[in-house]
């Protein structure tokens, strides 16, 4: 009896995982597709699915209005740029509040986070202003520093609770072997964080490719990264739902490739110390 209620159990959970997956697919699979369509398809009522004239004009278009290589190599250089700054300043930061905490290192953990709760429309204007003054305004740069500061909580914290699951006996052995402080962190601590600095790595990568607001609002033309690509296909006339959706498609297909081939260290990372 038991084992049936189990084996029901399993079948359930399995046809809600599929049901869930699906749904959370279904936005892409409908951009893919519509990025095949004409314009008029593409506004068809009721919907077009599957059986229409399949075209790649749409890309043709894109690819000749904008210069997509150029966008891509942005949000490479801003993306993968903020990743690498923030690790680097995360993991003295994660170390410290891991090993050598103080009263204080659990409301300055709170604190942190709690800046992702604020509004980004409301830090705009100045940040505006600032970025006018040292003229970082509409550059890799800027978008760099801007990334790498908006996405540092979620790096310390991930860090943080990766580097808590590493014995302290381990550093403590290190250190009585004559480790320096810069030895004990990036040659002792940090080869056995790898799975949660890689999966923490890839997250970053991910936020940093996806962010709009402030790529949108910090830059015109020479920092664009692939998001402002996406939002110049909307004009005054209206929105060019197929042109959109190929745009779209260009733009989240390397991030949604790397995501599949690196599933597996996501998960480990993630998962990571979860069993001891």
């Amino acid at each position: 009896m038991a084992r049936a209620v189990t084996q029901q159990r399993k079948i359930i959970n399995t046809v809600l995982a599929w049901v869930i997956g699906l749904l959370i697919f279904f936005p892409i699979l409908w951009t893919f597709l519509t990025s095949f369509k004409t314009e008029a398809t593409a506004i068809a009522d009721p919907p077009v699915f599957l059986f229409f004239d399949w075209t790649l004009e749409n890309y043709t278009e894109v690819q000749n209005r904008s210069d997509y290589l150029k966008h891509f190599t942005n949000s490479v250089i801003i993306a993968v740029g903020s990743t690498i700054l923030g690790v680097l300043i995360a993991i003295p930061a994660a170390w410290s509040m891991a090993f050598v905490p103080s009263k204080r290192t659990k409301d300055i953990l709170l604190w942190m986070l709690s800046t992702k709760m604020l509004p980004a429309v409301g830090v705009l204007y100045p940040i505006y202003l600032i970025f006018i003054e040292l003229r970082l305004l509409d550059s890799k740069i800027g978008l760099t520093i801007i990334l790498m500061l908006i996405n540092l909580p979620i790096i310390v914290w991930m860090l943080y609770t990766y580097f808590k699951e590493i014995p302290n006996e381990i550093l403590e052995a290190a250190r009585m072997d004559g480790a320096t402080l810069k030895s004990e962190i990036f040659y002792v601590l940090t080869p056995m964080a790898v799975p949660g600095i890689a999966s923490t790595v890839l997250l970053n990568v991910i936020l940093a490719w996806n962010e709009a607001f402030w790529t949108l609002n910090l830059t015109a033309a020479k920092a664009a990264p692939l998001t402002a690509f996406i939002a110049s296909y909307s004009s005054p006339e209206g929105l060019f739902y197929a042109k959109l959706s190929a745009a779209s498609t260009m733009a989240i297909a390397p991030i949604l490739i790397m995501g599949w081939f690196s599933q597996k260290q996501l998960v480990r990372g993630l998962t990571f110390g979860a069993v001891k």
